[in-house]
């Protein structure tokens, strides 16, 4: 279980960095590509995944409370990259949800790593 979980994880990494780097590659012209909405639905699965598998099989100890507030950052950051990719396709696009993405995933990988 645990190559699983390592799976997992370098899924999960690959993820942010499809949304940080998806991000930092449209600053010129700022818009919700694919790539951006695709890491973000990684980083939700992979994410869950990972937290389910760890305690369950693994028997690893989280902070739950860190794991609830990058939870909810990884929603806020799905929903705002859906919303913009489909407004985007209306040709509705909005600046300020381009960058909202981008800040709160850099916000939440800052989060992983700072919060111990």
């Amino acid at each position: 279980m645990s190559v699983v979980y390592n799976i997992l994880v370098a899924a999960h990494l690959l993820g942010m960095a499809a949304i940080v780097g998806g991000y930092l590659s449209v600053l010129q012209a700022p818009r919700i590509s694919e790539v951006i909405v695709w890491g973000a639905r990684v980083q939700l699965l992979t994410g869950l995944a990972i937290v389910g598998i760890g305690e369950g099989a693994l028997d690893k100890d989280y902070n739950h409370i860190k794991v609830g507030v990058k939870l909810l950052v990884t929603l806020v950051v799905v929903a705002l990259a859906e919303i913009g990719r489909a407004r985007e396709k209306r040709s509705e696009g909005n600046v300020n949800i381009v960058h909202a993405v981008g800040v709160l995933a850099i916000v939440n990988a800052l989060i992983a790593a700072l919060w111990t």
